[in-house]
């Protein structure tokens, strides 16, 4: 402990080649938990139609072994090193030479970016284990909702009833503060969902956004939800009309506000109260 306070970077340097392993985690997450789902979901309406499924080789996020998509390949220790083992395989599986996706990599990075900076902030504190638990989660639930549309309840729930556990001592915000930012989050985009499905008939967001919202209060207390709103908004906006003008994307095809929401999150947590001040500031 002595040499970590004495060397403050010592501290972001291990948890940022921490950060990498968690990160080639998030990608196993990411890429799985949704095919779980999906195989949950088909074994309850198989329950309901008194169906018996065959049984199926065990998944989940430790079995079977991490493998190539298109080969079958199993990926080694020695081609399962963080960022390392992507750039010695110049981005191809080594038996098949496919191409391996660019994201890996890229997920592990920002992963361990984040974890570093997070340590830089607040030390060797509590503060640094829920920042590092709330990053991971909103890494994971950025990319899954990306993928599939999706933010699941086994993630999004759960990081609610953590924000208010790390928040009984005011780790982010006091206890009150985060009480009424879970419920205000939630409350904000169901109103929102439900005056857009009576203005149009349709729905304009899914449930999975009121709990990422919901949770992002939960953490940082309701007066971050200004901040984490406004941010997501805008980025969400432009980028969904970079996308219909640019590449033609279909309207009615629905763009997932759960990256923007997370990445909102994000920034209010390293600089939501530097934000809010200098806004205040003005006035």
């Amino acid at each position: 402990m002595e040499l970590l306070h004495s060397e403050p970077a010592l501290f972001p340097a291990l948890v940022f080649l921490f950060g990498l392993l968690v990160g080639s985690f998030l990608n196993v997450v990411i890429h799985r938990l949704p095919k779980m789902m999906e195989a949950e979901w088909q074994a309850q309406c198989a329950e309901l139609r008194g169906e018996t499924l065959a049984e199926i080789p065990r998944y989940n996020l430790w079995l079977p072994r991490s493998a190539c998509t298109q080969c079958g390949h199993q990926i080694t220790a020695l081609e399962n090193i963080p960022l390392l083992s992507w750039l010695w395989l110049r981005g191809r599986c080594s038996a098949c030479k496919s191409p391996i996706s660019a994201r890996y990599p890229l997920v592990e990075l920002l992963t361990a970016l984040l974890s570093a900076a997070a340590a830089w902030k607040w030390g060797v504190s509590i503060q640094t284990v829920g920042a590092l638990l709330l990053v991971w989660t909103l890494i994971a639930l950025a990319f899954i909702d990306l993928d599939t549309t999706l933010l699941p309840d086994s993630l999004t729930l759960p990081l609610v009833w953590l924000g208010l556990l790390f928040n009984l001592n005011g780790a982010f915000a006091s206890l009150p503060d985060a009480v009424v930012g879970a419920m205000a989050g939630y409350g904000v985009l169901w109103s929102v969902y439900w005056l857009f499905k009576l203005a149009t008939g349709k729905e304009g967001m899914g449930f999975g956004d009121f709990k990422l919202l919901a949770a992002i209060g939960a953490w940082l207390g309701w007066q971050m939800l200004p901040v984490t709103l406004l941010l997501s908004s805008v980025v969400g906006a432009v980028v969904g009309v970079a996308m219909i003008v640019l590449v033609k994307h279909d309207r009615r095809v629905p763009i997932p506000f759960g990256p923007y929401l997370a990445g909102g999150g994000l920034v209010a947590l390293f600089f939501g109260a530097d934000l809010t001040q200098a806004y205040l500031a003005q006035f």
